[in-house]
């Protein structure tokens, strides 16, 4: 299979990409595009279904296009997405009814406070594996079907379908032949039982959800179907289907029990593999599935951060402090610490493990001498920070120290957070040789169903890493720090009213 690649679409939250890998898991080729970002009212993020689509089928058809170059064909291809984000479309014309809600919109926080304050949290919990916030697919699949015209009842003709991103690609890709989504995705939208294995008919019930508009859940590699023949004058199989962080575990070969990995894009997300068990959290952490795999399913605990990287585009577009992100450590180096500053990233509200739906971005510390080159600095270091606080959650829900992170994501490439993490974190932190590993990942999964790699030995034989940081910062420093970040975290904390969300 030497002159044959592995094509993964990478469909993110600000853009879509499509990389090429070969045999040896290395990079060939890559494209990237970006799409819009819409924002209807405050606390409103949507997507233009039509604009993703349209966004990763260019990235992809230039990948391949580069990959004529060396005579190669696709061996298959692996899809990796955004993953709480939902789309409905129309079944026979495939088109949207609504645009994308996007996994950091809040519209429907209000509602989920009325389930928290009712019996179903832990059911809820103990079902999914998940704590009741809008970030989940469920409440936005439901804003959609009660607030669409005709929407509720098109959907119980079984007129309409309901996906994640993935499965929306799949549907595109097969020309509508199939709708479906994998085990990862689906245990990210609040109605499928993590237990079971399957949608939940008492939570879709309370809900509101008709079970006709969702797709089949499948493994996590198989063969699900193929391209339309038009798309790309070949029909290539579709094999490999992972939630993005789930993909980036899998790309940062956590192949084993207690194995942990944190992925610094647009949000931070930290995965644990637990194995074959189930571990519920008491410290609001996820319960998760990672995969399944020739029918042996994987589960995870994780901490998901809301804003992570999104720190720096904030820095980028609306202050204006930096052209572009890859400028943010050289001025976040120009001072030797934060000077007191603390930045709170918050601006989508907290993620785990403080789960504050109306906590929002706070800079705090400001004197008259704080410049941009602090609130830089301060804004890396909170990104660093809120790692810090769902380490330290997860590690209790294990039970046992976690002795080493495994990095990846665009900010891991920034040395300043990654020193300043193994700093605080007082672990070594492994960044991965490839950045991409969450596409990669994709690669491997759809790879191992079509026999591109024989098993996850093969795979282990591939490089790693490329440096460790560790600790080099005084602890005194480290304890003085952590405690200004807690003072600060307290300033951001259930800021919104509800009524004025």
């Amino acid at each position: 299979m030497s002159n044959q690649y592995v094509l993964t679409l990478d469909e993110g939250t600000t853009s879509a990409r499509a990389i090429l890998f070969n045999k040896k898991g290395q990079i060939v080729a890559s494209s990237q595009k970006e799409f819009r970002q819409i924002y209807p009212r405050p606390g409103w993020i949507e997507h233009d279904p039509a604009e993703i689509w349209d966004s990763q089928i260019e990235s992809a058809r230039q990948v391949m296009e580069e990959a004529s170059k060396y005579s190669a064909s696709m061996a298959c291809i692996g899809i990796t997405n955004q993953r709480e984000t939902t789309v409905v479309w129309d079944r026979s014309t495939g088109e949207p009814i609504y645009n994308a809600i996007v996994w950091q919109d809040r519209r429907t926080s209000e509602y989920c406070d009325e389930l928290n304050s009712g019996k179903w949290a832990e059911i809820i919990k103990f079902r999914t594996g998940l704590v009741i916030d809008s970030y989940f697919s469920v409440t936005k699949l439901r804003w959609i079907l009660n607030n669409v015209e005709g929407a509720m009842k098109r959907a119980r003709a079984g007129e309409l379908a309901f996906g994640t991103i993935d499965s929306w690609l799949v549907w595109k890709l097969t020309n509508g032949k199939k709708h479906i989504t994998d085990v990862s995705n689906a245990s990210r939208t609040m109605m499928f039982n993590i237990r079971t294995l399957e949608w939940d008919n008492e939570l879709l019930e309370l809900f509101g959800i008709p079970k006709e508009v969702l797709p089949e859940v499948k493994s996590s590699s198989e063969i699900y179907g193929y391209t339309a023949k038009e798309l790309f004058d070949v029909a290539i199989p579709i094999s490999g289907i992972a939630g993005d962080q789930q993909a980036a575990t899998f790309g940062q070969m956590c192949f084993e029990k207690g194995t942990v990995k944190n992925t610094y894009g647009t949000g931070c997300f930290m995965l644990c593999n637990t194995g074959k068990e189930i571990v519920s959290s008491n410290n609001n952490m996820l319960t998760t599935i990672g995969w399944q795999i020739n029918g042996e399913t994987t589960y995870a605990i994780e901490g998901s951060i809301f804003t992570g990287g999104s720190v720096v585009q904030w820095l980028r577009d609306e202050l204006g402090i930096i052209k572009s992100s890859s400028e943010v450590e050289e001025l976040a180096g120009r001072v030797p610490d934060n000077g007191g500053v603390y930045l709170v990233p918050a601006h989508t509200g907290l993620g785990a493990p403080h789960w504050d739906q109306y906590a929002r971005g706070t800079i705090i510390g400001l004197t008259r001498g704080s410049n941009a080159a602090n609130i830089a600095r301060a804004a890396l270091e909170g990104i660093a920070f809120q790692t810090y606080d769902v380490l330290q959650a997860m590690q209790e829900d294990l039970g046992s120290p976690i002795k080493e992170l495994r990095v990846d994501g665009g900010a891991a490439v920034n040395n300043l957070l990654m020193q300043f993490q193994a700093d605080i974190l007082g672990i070594p932190v492994y960044r991965s040789a490839i950045s991409e590993t969450t596409a990669l990942g994709a690669a491997y999964l759809a790879g191992l169903a079509v026999g591109f790699w024989k098993d996850l030995d093969e795979i282990k034989e591939q490089k790693a890493y490329d440096r460790c940081f560790s600790r080099e910062l005084d602890i005194p420093s480290i304890e003085r720090l952590l405690k200004g970040w807690t003072k600060a975290l307290s300033r951001a904390k259930n800021w919104i009213e509800p009524e004025n969300e």
